[in-house]
């Protein structure tokens, strides 16, 4: 870890906890920092606050109060999670104050370049596509992000020899100011967290943000399919890597013949992945690109792909009951991915749909549904989602109060043969604490079935 000393006896201010918090937290105090805590969980329900209370470090709980700015704060590091609207960070807004995130931190403190995937959709597979094949190929690579260790916290046990592959959100792109990445991956972009951002030019600013400080010796690999990353790559100064399953793309990879390639080379034939899906051939491309331009051999890539079935809850594979397939894609937050997922099946299909409602119709969902022959609705959407499916033609539609008794009705419905697919097309909040839990409860339901 490099021992910087540009926060050394600054006033810096963590606002929100959870995991990065606390790690941000530790860290800066570590580099000679004045440290002050902010999160809205009062002190006594709040061991984390605690754990730094007794590491000499300020706390304060149970508010937001402008108060605070009284010890002159020179940065801010804030939970990716909070959004702008938030008093403290309209009020460091006002005071020219920086915000950042601690994936800025991580960057700072790393000896090890930086990988960062994004995307709308398919960034944790790809992220742990490009993890396991580089692993594969002895590259000592480190994963971070949504899906490991925080950033922080892998930065500081980096070495030269590693590469840290992280996964990272719009939200954490939003709070950086140096971060340089060796790749940056965009993987696609649509409407998505409008409720944070407002418009779809501040989502996508958000996400190019990856880039902007990437220059002529880094790669941005990106969709060239995709109309908003073609048009985000243009203010990049990273050498361009495209990647598409439409057109040959010569100096990138790309899909031909039913195989994929990487600049005029075959890697692997599609008929030899195991990941099931047309969507996750696009993340796939995106994890060779990557791959190749760290020089991994082919043998390791296509050894990857022959046994990588999925990340758990990106349209995993649980288990066979009676025939009856069962997949779980709690990941499935937005329609699009839901529309991934059911384009990744043939047989007839039995949808577990429903979650937090964002103010969306689902009029974009109806021509996936052809295959749906049972839709099963939860959640503040079960309604909308009732609607699209009755405009879809689907003869049959039940509503259920949970993800556990959409498993038992599902599987009363089904015949053999039929895929049921738990893809919400919903975050989780209405209902559960994460889409993990929803997850983990549809996993816990199939297994009861047996």
């Amino acid at each position: 870890m490099k021992m910087i000393s540009g926060y050394q006896n600054k006033n810096i201010l963590v606002l929100g906890l959870a995991k990065s918090g606390t790690a941000t937290a530790m860290l800066l105090h570590k580099l000679g920092a004045k440290v002050i805590v902010n999160d809205l969980k009062p002190l006594e329900e709040n061991p984390q606050a605690k754990m730094l209370q007794e590491h000499g470090i300020e706390v304060v709980c149970g508010g937001h109060p402008l108060s605070i700015f009284d010890e002159k704060i020179e940065v801010v590091f804030k939970n990716p999670g909070i959004p702008y609207s938030n008093p403290i960070l309209i009020r460091a807004t006002e005071l020219n104050i920086p915000i950042l995130t601690e994936v800025e931190l991580a960057y700072e403190v790393s000896e090890a370049p930086f990988i960062g995937i994004t995307g709308s959709n398919g960034k944790t597979t790809t992220t742990t596509l490009i993890f396991e094949m580089l692993q594969q190929d002895n590259k000592n690579p480190l994963i971070a992000g949504n899906i490991g260790t925080v950033a922080v916290e892998v930065a500081q046990q980096a070495k030269q020899e590693n590469i840290i592959v992280t996964e990272l959100s719009s939200f954490q792109l939003m709070g950086i100011s140096k971060f340089q990445p060796k790749i940056s991956v965009l993987l696609n972009l649509f409407e998505a967290h409008l409720d944070f951002h407002g418009t779809m030019l501040e989502y996508a600013q958000a996400k190019g943000k990856i880039s902007e400080n990437q220059t002529a010796d880094d790669y941005v690999v990106y969709n060239y399919d995709d109309m908003y990353c073609k048009e985000m790559i243009k203010s990049s100064n990273a050498t361009l890597i495209p990647f598409s399953t439409k057109d040959i793309c010569e100096n990138g990879a790309y899909l031909l013949n039913d195989s994929l390639y990487f600049q005029d080379e075959e890697i692997i034939p599609i008929k030899d992945i195991v990941l099931p899906g047309k969507h996750n051939i696009e993340n796939i491309l995106a994890a060779i690109a990557v791959c190749k331009l760290y020089s991994v051999k082919n043998e390791a890539i296509r050894k990857v792909l022959a046994t990588f079935t999925g990340v758990k809850h990106r349209l995993q594979y649980v288990s066979t009951v009676q025939e009856r397939r069962f997949y779980n894609d709690s990941k499935a937050t937005n329609i699009l991915a839901t529309q991934k997922a059911l384009s990744a099946f043939e047989e007839p299909v039995i949808l577990l749909a429903g979650g937090l409602d964002r103010g969306n119709e689902f009029d974009e969902l109806i021509p996936y549904l052809k295959n749906v022959k049972t839709l099963i609705t939860f959640g503040q959407t079960a309604e909308k989602l009732e609607k699209a499916g009755m405009e879809a033609g689907i003869p049959n539609i039940e509503r259920v109060a949970n993800v556990e008794k959409a498993v038992q009705t599902a599987m009363g419905k089904s015949t053999k043969g039929d895929v049921i697919l738990l893809s919400p097309a919903c975050a989780s909040w209405d209902q559960y604490k994460t889409f993990e839990e929803r997850g983990d409860i549809f996993i816990n339901a199939v297994h009861m079935l047996k």
